[in-house]
Parts: structure tokens; sequence; C-alpha cells
């Protein structure tokens, strides 16, 4: 299933533990429906040491993905929206756009 939400997307969690967070979509895992949101779903990694880079163990922090029906596009005005999709021809040329449903401008 393609998803309409993209890498790069400023959305808010609607639902979750980080309800009511906002930050930008990192990654997108289509295969899984599921996103990595920058600063949400924080969770503490433990890392083993490495004796051959000389590197010792430590704890950091990383994103974890969420399922994407639990978050929602940010538009222009600050709003969360739903995507639609408005196709548009040119002389022959067929062209997909993403809009805001809320105030119909594109994405």
């Amino acid at each position: 299933m393609k998803l309409k939400i993209k890498k790069g997307d400023t959305v808010r969690v609607i639902a979750g533990n980080d309800k009511g967070k906002e930050g930008r979509v990192i990654q997108v895992l289509p295969k899984e429906m599921r996103v990595v949101v920058e600063g949400v779903n924080v969770r503490k990694r433990h890392m083993r040491a490495n004796p051959s880079t000389q590197q010792g163990g430590q704890i950091i922090e990383r994103e974890m993905p969420i399922h994407y029906s639990n978050v929602m596009l940010i538009d222009s005005a600050g709003n969360t929206t739903r995507v639609g999709v408005k196709i548009t021809e040119d002389h022959g040329v067929v062209t997909k756009v993403r809009i805001a449903r809320t105030t119909g401008e594109e994405i």
C-alpha cells in the first residue's frame, strides 16, 4: 500500500503515548505501514562494547517507528489535515499533486 505521508513532512501524533507532539518525518517504512518521526517514540538502546573498534558500551536514544494511522499531516496554517490527491492534465501529461483537504492547497 502506498502511504500519503512522505519523508520530510511535518506531522502531529494523534494517538498513543506521544499524543500531541509534532515532528518531521525522518523515514517511511511502507511495507510495515509505519513512519519514524523526529523526537517521537524515543527509546533507549543499550549498545554492547566493541573491542575491535575500541568503542565502549553506551546507552543511546533512538526514534522508533509508529503506525502511520497515528499521525496526521500539518498544513500551512498549523492545523491537522487529511491528504488528498489532485490529478491535473496539461497537454497530455498527467500529474498527481498532494493537497490538504482542509484548505485545498498543494503540499
